[in-house]
């Protein structure tokens, strides 16, 4: 096996780290990394904010539903999907209105995030091939608006996704994933089997907790997932998505009372 697919196989999400800092030139290649990922019509709709003071690492820490290891990672990548660029681009070219109307599509949204997930799983591949470890953070659009105003994010900019970045303190064990079977179907998609595919799937991941000293012990994939989801609605942590839609210039209807 080439040293590629080990790495990746060897993935595991690192929520404790080493007091140590990360080298500026490791820095700039996982940068480097994320910037040659594919990207929709080389627009290149990402940008990468890498934070790296403490107290700044805190304050997201604390609007990222207070994640500690936000705070203790050498750096906290916080990926956007960007538009301001393009704006820009447009207003040289003597089309400055047409960034609102471009920008206010729904595809847009589509766009950008899938450009974050590619640029920031190359950095996550690009870390973990230099022994350090990561771990995405969703919640960096729980309390969004907040985030643009730490990073004082422009027009046509939001954060979707976090990253942490730093040399590992702990080795939590490579988790199961769904056999895959489950994930690809030849040409197309079929549920025939695929009730059976989850619960061989949740015994195995049953058995995966039940080694681990923390977590629920006792659940399986399916009820971890509903734990997960159902935490996720009942808090209405993202219910400023709209607002952060709203002021960053993605949408521009009305929201229905």
């Amino acid at each position: 096996m080439n040293p590629v697919l080990e790495s990746l196989f060897k993935h595991q999400s690192i929520r404790k780290y080493k007091d140590q800092p990360l080298e500026e030139e490791k820095l700039d290649l996982i940068i480097k990394a994320a910037q040659v990922a594919p990207n929709w019509c080389n627009g290149q709709q990402v940008t990468i904010i890498a934070v790296q003071e403490p107290e700044c690492k805190q304050r997201l820490s604390v609007l990222c539903t207070n994640q500690p290891y936000v705070a203790s990672c050498s750096v906290f990548l916080v990926f956007c999907a960007d538009y301001y660029r393009a704006s820009l681009a447009f207003e040289k070219i003597g089309h400055k209105d047409f960034a609102k109307k471009y920008i206010e599509q729904l595809d847009v949204l589509f766009v950008g995030s899938h450009d974050v997930g590619i640029a920031m799983q190359n950095a996550v591949v690009a870390a973990e091939s230099m022994g350090l470890g990561t771990v995405p953070i969703g919640t960096v659009r729980s309390q969004a608006l907040e985030v643009v105003k730490e990073l004082n994010l422009p027009k046509y900019v939001i954060p979707i996704v976090g990253l942490c970045v730093g040399y590992p303190d702990d080795n939590p064990g490579i988790k199961p994933r769904l056999p895959s079977k489950a994930v690809c179907f030849k040409e197309k998609y079929d549920t025939s089997k695929l009730q059976e595919e989850i619960d061989g799937y949740d015994n195995q991941f049953q058995k995966y907790l039940s080694e681990r000293s923390t977590n629920d012990r006792d659940a399986n994939w399916s009820s971890r997932l509903y734990d997960l989801y159902s935490a996720s609605y009942n808090s209405g942590r993202y219910n400023g998505d709209y607002e952060l839609l709203k002021q960053q210039g993605f949408i521009e209807i009305e929201k229905k009372k």
